[in-house]
C-alpha cells in the first residue's frame, strides 16, 4: 500500500496531504473536520462515490490579508515557511504513519507564485534528504484533475479547470491532458478576486465564497462586455467595466443625485446586483466555451475543478447546460477544489509508480507550467 506526502503553496494556501492507495476500498475515507484550519469554510454537502484512494490527512493554513488588498508574493512565502514545519508534523500524527511508511515526496513544481512555490519546493527538498525519500515534482493543474477523477468518479470528463490563476478547458487525449481553450489575460479567479478588493469585501475564507453570497442576494443583471473569442475567454475588459459600476454606486451613495437605480424596475442599485451580474456573465461565458469542447469530443461529463469550483452557481449553471446534452457535471467541495496538499500527493504517487522521480539537481520550481507539458502515462 504506496504512501506519499504531498505539499502545495502555489498561492496563499499551504496545503499538506497524506495519501495512500490500497489495492481495494469498500468505502470512502475522508479526513475528518480536524483536517481543517480555522480559516477554512466547511463542507457543503456534496455526495461521493468510492474513490480508489484513502485520504489519510489533508491540512490546510490560508494566508489572510485585510480586505481590500491582495496577498504579495514574498509576504505569502514567508507564511508558508512559517507554517510548514507544523502542517506536516501534525499530518504525520493524523495520518498515524512513521517515516519508514512513506514512498515519496511531491510538491508542487508549478504553475503559480514565484516566492511561494520556492518556500515549498524548499521543504520538499529538505524533506526528502533527510528522510532518505524519493522527490516526485507535480504539476499543480493536474493535480486538480486528476483529485478530482478520483473523487467524483467521473471517467473521461472535459475539466473545467477555474481558479485563481488558471482558467483552461481540457480534454484528455493519447497520454496528455490537451487544453482545448484558455484565459488569454487574466483568470476568472483573479477577475472575482480584484473585484472583491473594490468592493472592500473581506478575504476571509475567501474572497470569491464572500462575492457568492453577495450575489444571492442581487435582482438586478446589467450589463457587461461578453468575450468569448472561438474556445478561449478574455476577462480583463470585463473587470474594468464591472469597476466603473462599482466607483459609479460608492458615487452614488454619497452624492446628492440619490442612488443608482434600475432603468426598467426602479429598484436601487446594490453591490449583490454588481456581485450577481459579474458571475453571471463569467459563467455563462465559461459554460459556453465547455459545452463547445464536449461537442467537438463527444464527451458527457463534465468535471469542474479549481477554487472557484465550488461556487454553486457555477455548478447549477453547468449542470443546465449538462442536463440538456443528457450529460453529468461532477465537482468538489471545499476540500478539494481549493488548493490542498492531497492533490499533489496523489498525482504525485501516480507518477511515482510509473518510475517518475525528480532528482534533486532538478527539483525546481517554474510560475509557467503548462498543463500539456505532462506525460499522463498511468491512463490508457
Amino acid at each position: 500500500m504506496p504512501i506519499a506526502i504531498g505539499l502545495e503553496g502555489s498561492a496563499n494556501k499551504l496545503g499538506v496531504g497524506i495519501i495512500s492507495h490500497p489495492q481495494r476500498l469498500s468505502t470512502p475515507q475522508f479526513p475528518h473536520d480536524s483536517a481543517y484550519s480555522e480559516d477554512e469554510p466547511k463542507p457543503h454537502g456534496s455526495k461521493y462515490v468510492s474513490p480508489p484512494v484513502e485520504i489519510l490527512a489533508n491540512l490546510r493554513h490560508t494566508f489572510v490579508t485585510p480586505p481590500g488588498t491582495g496577498f504579495l508574493p514574498k509576504d505569502t512565502a514567508i507564511h508558508h515557511r512559517r507554517w510548514v514545519v507544523r502542517l506536516v508534523k501534525q499530518a504525520m500524527q493524523q495520518a498515524k504513519v512513521k517515516l519508514e511508511d512513506v514512498d515519496c515526496i511531491c510538491y508542487t513544481k508549478g504553475p503559480g507564485m514565484g516566492a511561494p512555490l520556492g518556500s515549498v519546493a524548499i521543504a520538499a527538498r529538505t524533506l526528502s534528504q533527510l528522510w532518505g525519500k524519493p522527490l516526485i515534482g507535480v504539476n499543480h493543474c493536474v493535480g486538480h484533475i486528476e483529485m478530482g477523477r478520483a473523487i467524483t468518479g467521473a471517467d473521461n470528463p472535459v475539466v473545467l479547470y477555474v481558479s485563481g490563476g488558471n482558467t483552461q478547458v481540457i480534454a484528455y487525449s493519447a497520454q496528455r491532458y490537451r487544453i482545448f481553450g484558455e484565459a488569454l489575460d487574466i483568470a476568472v479567479g483573479n477577475c472575482l478576486d480584484r473585484f472583491a478588493r473594490v468592493l472592500n469585501i473581506s478575504n476571509d475564507p475567501a474572497p470569491g465564497y464572500n462575492i457568492e453570497q453577495l450575489a444571492k442576494k442581487g435582482k438586478v443583471l446589467l450589463e457587461l462586455p461578453y468575450a468569448v473569442k472561438g474556445m478561449d475567454v478574455s476577462f480583463s475588459g470585463i473587470l474594468a467595466r464591472v469597476e466603473e459600476m462599482a466607483k459609479r454606486l460608492e458615487a452614488s451613495q454619497t452624492g446628492s443625485d440619490g442612488p443608482w437605480k434600475d432603468e426598467e424596475s426602479g429598484e436601487p442599485i446594490t453591490q449583490g446586483d454588481l456581485c450577481f451580474t459579474l458571475q453571471e456573465t463569467v459563467y455563462a461565458m465559461l459554460v459556453e466555451i465547455t459545452e463547445r469542447a464536449m461537442a467537438h469530443v463527444g464527451a458527457s461529463q463534465v468535471l469542474i475543478v479549481g477554487g472557484v469550483g465550488c461556487n454553486e452557481r457555477l455548478q447549477q449553471m453547468m449542470g443546465k447546460m449538462a442536463s440538456e446534452r443528457n450529460g453529468s457535471v461532477y465537482a468538489t467541495d471545499e476540500r478539494y477544489c481549493i488548493d490542498n496538499g492531497i492533490m499533489i500527493a496523489h498525482a504525485g504517487l501516480l507518477a511515482h509508480k510509473m518510475g517518475f522521480r525528480t532528482a534533486l539537481q532538478e527539483s525546481t520550481f517554474t510560475q509557467r507550467f503548462r498543463t500539456d507539458e505532462v506525460l499522463i502515462n498511468w491512463r490508457d
